[in-house]
């Protein structure tokens, strides 16, 4: 019996993987939220952020988990962006260290706002327990969309996203 559990528990765990692999979530259309959301952390998310807000995808733009030595001015030469975009419209999140903590930031950053939908950008293999951490730290009124920023990770790189994953997935449903 137990040796059937196992096996089970063993299959779950294949399947789930082949989906979660197979599966990546993708860019989204040009459609308009009143917010931007980017975690850092992966290539070409700010990059893609700020296309977006050049694009007028949207009112306003974090970018959550920004080291504390990095200036505005700094990240709008780097991106080569007007400075006034990020005088306007682009808050620097400091707060958040991890995936968790990018949700948390986020919440507040909402909180102070009467947004109603915000587009998350992250790199599509951390989109899962990125979009997990996000809708557990928002009120429900606030609509998420997903915004996938296409890569090529290793099987590594998803394995272990992956059981961070279950692992949060896990967490949530004991209500840690």
């Amino acid at each position: 019996m137990i040796v059937r559990l196992a096996a089970l528990a063993l299959l779950g765990w294949v399947l789930g993987f082949a989906w979660f692999a197979i599966f990546l979530p993708e860019p989204l259309d040009g459609r308009r939220t009143d917010a931007i959301v980017v975690l850092t952390g992966g290539p070409g998310r700010i990059d893609r952020g700020i296309a977006l807000m050049q694009q007028g995808a949207a009112k306003r733009m974090l970018i959550s988990g920004v080291d504390r030595s990095v200036r505005p001015g700094e990240l709008a030469a780097q991106y080569d962006t007007p400075q006034a975009l990020f005088d306007c419209c682009i808050t620097l999140g400091r707060e958040a260290i991890d995936t968790r903590s990018n949700g948390l930031e986020t919440a507040r950053w909402l909180a102070r706002r009467d947004y109603q939908t915000v587009r998350l950008v992250t790199t599509d293999w951390h989109m899962r327990r990125s979009a997990l951490e996000l809708t557990q730290a928002l009120p429900p009124r606030i609509h998420i969309v997903y915004d996938a920023v296409p890569s090529h990770p290793s099987l590594s790189v998803l394995m272990r996203e992956y059981n961070k994953y279950l692992l949060r997935r896990i967490a949530a449903l004991i209500g840690i």
